[in-house]
């Protein structure tokens, strides 16, 4: 059995991780979680049957050894929690955002030594956009592309201390919602080159954005649209691509089947129905552990997103387009998305 923990006992670790754990039951088991609120972890284990709670990441890592960590906590721990379980052996599956910069990417990449880390992107998983990534090059030359997260959180969303903030979230939606729609687009599209990008803060009491858009170059020559806003009342999450021979659109909000994706091209017939999910993701990610393997979504495919998402940020603030050739580790915006650096 591959042994699994825990750390950051909050909403996304109940509603999305353990329901992908309980599925590979039959090869993984949960033997502890983390968090530095002792009740709240104490009432997560009882809740879900883990075996032991912890206050202490170290403690935790030297008694049980696990193999995999999952880390749900908010952003700005991600770094040094995936490098201290790293340096312990375990491998790590981390939360998106993974990090506040491709600094802090680099880091944890530079910790891999005899462990992976891996970052949940599930979108890719799902049947439809594994479907599409297949059929593409018959599909013709890929165009044009839109990619809109229309989503919406209140005022009271941005209570909780650690979001709203560059040090602490990383970036607004950019960052933490529309990472999801932009990492499949990269996904079919590939590798961008050039792209120019505005953000503004309308209407939430927060120091990053809450709306951003940009435009964005693909190294094929496509292009494509980017909105990303958490001002949205009818929520949405659409992409939609535009070959030489087809369209294929998807429309859905948290996730999708095959029912949300739609295209007249008769090539498009996905052999199988697999939302996209944790679970899905994470079932990929025990195969590579099983087979001693690089897991999907590690190393350069899982810098993929936060790449693109620290040139919107670069173009934005700077007021001009950013070249992916750009963002080397002398380039500001490497260490920090508002350009600044952290205190």
């Amino acid at each position: 059995m591959i042994r699994v923990a825990i750390v950051g006992t909050g909403g996304i670790a109940s509603a999305c991780h353990l329901p992908a754990l309980r599925a590979q039951a039959h090869r993984a088991e949960v033997v502890a979680a983390v968090d530095v609120d002792e009740a709240r972890v104490k009432a997560f284990c009882a809740e879900h049957r883990i075996p032991v709670a912890y206050t202490s990441l170290e403690a935790m890592l030297e008694r049980e050894r696990p193999n995999l960590v999952h880390i749900c906590t908010p952003p700005h721990l991600h770094a040094a929690q995936a490098v201290e379980c790293l340096r312990a052996g375990a491998w790590v599956w981390i939360e998106k955002p993974v990090c506040r910069s491709l600094a802090e990417y680099d880091l944890i990449s530079s910790a891999e030594l005899d462990a992976f880390a891996s970052v949940v992107s599930q979108h890719r998983f799902g049947s439809g956009v594994r479907h599409l990534r297949a059929i593409a090059p018959e599909l013709g030359r890929a165009l044009v592309a839109l990619c809109v997260t229309a989503w919406y959180r209140d005022h009271a969303y941005f209570d909780v201390p650690w979001r709203g903030k560059w040090a602490t979230e990383g970036g607004g939606p950019t960052m933490g919602h529309g990472i999801h729609q932009m990492d499949v687009l990269l996904s079919v599209l590939g590798e961008w080159t050039e792209v120019r990008a505005m953000t503004g803060t309308l209407d939430r009491r927060v120091e990053t954005e809450d709306v951003s858009m940009a435009i964005v170059r693909f190294s094929s020559g496509a292009m494509a649209s980017v909105v990303n806003s958490v001002l949205s009342p009818r929520e949405e999450s659409y992409l939609r691509f535009d070959f030489s021979a087809a369209t294929v659109e998807l429309r859905h909000l948290y996730g999708y089947r095959n029912a949300d994706w739609t295209s007249a091209s008769p090539l498009w017939n996905p052999p199988e129905d697999v939302p996209s999910s944790h679970e899905a993701q994470l079932a990929e990610l025990l195969n590579a552990f099983e087979r001693g393997e690089a897991p999907p979504m590690s190393g350069p495919e899982g810098r993929q997103a936060l790449e693109l998402i620290t040139g919107l940020y670069a173009s934005a603030f700077m007021g001009k387009p950013v070249f992916r050739s750009d963002l080397a580790v002398d380039h500001p915006f490497y260490h920090r998305l508002d350009g600044g650096t952290w205190s």
